[in-house]
């Protein structure tokens, strides 16, 4: 059974939050194009990031994190991370499962989330929660599709 979710709040090790990031995106590298926006990130912008959103982790140092941006009609999950090491462990559907009680909570209807064109896994694994794909998009200077938008309606039990 994973560790339940906590929000993290300043002050916090927002070092081992980036490590964290860098850790679960290594991945990415090579795979996706443009690269990701997690090169811009930096302790202190991620602490910046902490006092208009919410940040969740699981565990200290944390091995999973997800940023929930709220937004008039969802709650917009971003920067979901789990380290290579603690993967399979349903640390993921644990911070889903947060972001949808936050949603909840604040009388949104859904929880939406963006991913690359090129991360098949993750398409899966956010469909195999309840995710619906609901629209493409391309980088500025893009001419096809980078980007996948998905969308959980929030109705009756969470997943």
């Amino acid at each position: 059974m994973t560790e339940a979710p906590g929000r993290l709040l300043p002050p916090a090790d927002w070092d081992a939050l980036l490590s964290l990031i860098c850790r679960a995106f290594a991945g990415m590298e090579g795979r996706i194009d443009p690269p990701s926006s997690r090169h811009a990130l930096t302790p202190a912008i991620i602490a910046l990031m902490a006092t208009t959103e919410e940040v969740w982790t699981i565990a200290t140092p944390p091995v999973a994190c997800v940023f929930l941006t709220l937004r008039p009609a969802s709650v917009y999950l971003h920067k979901l991370a789990v380290d290579p090491a603690h993967h399979r462990r349903g640390h993921a559907r644990a911070l889903v499962a947060t972001a949808a009680t936050r949603a909840r909570a604040l009388g949104l209807p859904a929880l939406t989330l963006s991913t690359r064109v090129e991360l098949a896994e993750n398409h899966a694994a956010f469909r195999a929660m309840g995710f619906i794909e609901t629209a493409r998009s391309a980088h500025p200077g893009f001419h096809h599709p980078t980007t996948l938008h998905f969308t959980m309606p929030l109705t009756g039990d969470a997943r």
